[in-house]
């Protein structure tokens, strides 16, 4: 597949002066679109329209059918932006090329290959390429994902509001699990209830290719990850790595999604969010208690935990897998604000405003709910760590 779009990229770029461009679409002299010359001009200018309309939110573009939003979206999370190049002060430095479309056997149906290529210091350049499925309707065509059309033989699993889909086996008892603590979340923030449709593959390759991704510079050497959307009350999430990959359901990351659908990210204090990460779904696969016994060993004989909690140091063993002191004293005021007034009164802490450098919000938030401000910091929070310390030795 590689060596056939390098050689398109090749081509292309040395026939620049046989092409026709319109307001956003390049299309080479040699691209064969099968249809009369109407229908091939409702092609492009809806192409054109569909790729202007990217700009806009996902569903207010009009050229994609509504069943199809969610893994559309998706797909146009991946494409938009892709003109711009990795240097800041480069704008427009690729341009969308049409490097393929195919005439399904209904006549109806397309397939629609979109290229963004560009010329670094004589260096032909390919930045990414998309595929699409098209739909003629009337005078119009529109585009969606061809994500339904490559998962039709897969199976699915139906749990709660959740819809799994799967090639061949699925960890059940993983699975129940993980279902159960975002149900227990969603009643501890109040959620409104809406679908998570989550797709499995193998690894992030496969997770690409599904969506309509032949191509993108940006995932280079990567083997994992997830690609995503929420639209229509649907969260969508293409997994690319198997249900046997440790942190394909991470709890920490879950409480992350549930409490991001719910609280706007423009007031949550990450801090806060991290530290009920810890305390609910651990991190790294390491339960909150064992979280702490590794954090009471890092800190020693600490006393100073205002200090502690501003200089916030890293004490996991490396700094790829991290663990933060303040998000650990964090925990433990969640603790107590969680049994001592309510998991609403968490969410007011967790709201008080993204992190300052001065934590001036976040204190005026604590004081207010439970007591705690930067006089009386070390006394609490010293009485939390050994109340905590009693419960685990």
């Amino acid at each position: 597949m590689l060596k056939k779009v390098a050689l398109v990229l090749s081509c292309t770029l040395m026939s620049l002066v046989c092409y026709c461009q319109t307001d956003h679409v390049i299309i080479p002299k040699n691209i064969r679109i099968k249809g009369d010359s109407v229908i091939k001009k409702q092609l492009i200018s809806s192409i054109n329209g569909f790729l202007k309309e990217i700009a806009k939110p996902n569903k207010e573009n009009a050229f994609i059918p509504k069943e199809n939003l969610p893994e559309t979206a998706a797909l146009l999370n991946e494409i938009r932006g892709m003109e711009s190049g990795n240097d800041a002060n480069k704008k427009s430095v690729y341009k969308c090329y049409l490097t393929n479309v195919i005439l399904l056997e209904d006549s109806i149906h397309y397939i629609v290959q979109l290229s963004y290529m560009g010329v670094d210091e004589s260096t032909p350049v390919l930045k990414a390429s998309f595929k699409l499925m098209a739909k003629r309707e009337g005078n119009l065509f529109y585009f969606y994902s061809p994500l339904k059309r490559n998962t039709a033989t897969w199976k699915s699993k139906k749990m709660a509001d959740f819809v799994f889909h799967y090639q061949s086996s699925l960890n059940a008892t993983v699975v129940s699990n993980y279902v159960k603590k975002a149900n227990e979340f969603d009643k501890k923030l109040n959620a409104p209830p809406y679908t998570n449709e989550i797709y499995y593959c193998d690894d992030l390759q496969e997770a690409l290719e599904l969506l309509g991704i032949d191509y993108k510079s940006d995932y280079n050497g990567s083997d994992h990850g997830d690609l995503s959307s929420f639209e229509n009350d649907i969260e969508l999430d293409i997994v690319g790595s198997s249900d046997l990959f440790p942190w394909t359901f991470d709890l920490h990351d879950l409480w992350h999604d549930r409490l991001h659908h719910t609280v706007s990210t423009e007031i949550i204090n990450k801090p806060v969010d991290e530290a009920c990460a810890y305390l609910y779904g651990g991190s790294w696969l390491i339960s909150w208690d064992e979280i702490f016994r590794r954090f009471k060993t890092s800190m020693g004989t600490e006393r100073d935990w205002l200090t502690a909690f501003n200089e916030n140091k890293n004490f996991a063993a490396s700094q790829q897998y991290h663990l933060y002191v303040s998000y650990v004293i964090n925990a433990l005021i969640v603790q107590k604000i969680e049994k001592e007034k309510g998991f609403q009164s968490v969410i007011e802490l967790l709201s008080c405003g993204k992190k300052e450098i001065s934590n001036e919000n976040y204190f005026k938030a604590l004081d207010k709910i439970i007591g705690i401000n930067r006089l009386n910091f070390n006394e609490q929070v010293e009485k939390l760590i050994e109340n905590k310390s009693s419960k685990i030795n």
